[in-house]
């Protein structure tokens, strides 16, 4: 008969420690907003690309190459030539954006 001694009993649960009710107040850590770490300008989208790229003339008179933003792809908001579109863009690269917003 083999030696029990240093084996671990798996059937005994594992003692858990509970917290009672839920975060409150001051315990809560504070969301902080998500603050925008990009330039925001108006443009006219000029011509559609493929894979969800868009030329884009901002009012400046800038040409920029800018693709559409996750929660605009999310609900399928469709962009067409001629549109307004609110452009986010890169602080590495000013000559590529996000589209955020298309405007009515």
């Amino acid at each position: 008969m083999p030696c029990k001694r240093g084996r671990i009993n798996t059937t005994l649960p594992t003692k858990r420690t509970q917290t009672k009710g839920t975060l409150t107040g001051s315990a809560r850590p504070e969301r902080q907003k998500k603050e925008a770490k990009g330039i925001e300008l108006e443009g006219t989208v000029i011509e559609p690309l493929p894979n969800c790229m868009f030329k884009v003339e901002l009012q400046n008179g800038l040409k920029i190459l800018a693709h559409i933003s996750g929660k605009m792809r999310m609900h399928f908001i469709r962009i067409l030539p001629g549109d307004k579109v609110l452009v986010e863009l890169s602080p590495y690269d000013l000559n590529r954006g996000r589209i955020t917003y298309r405007f009515k």
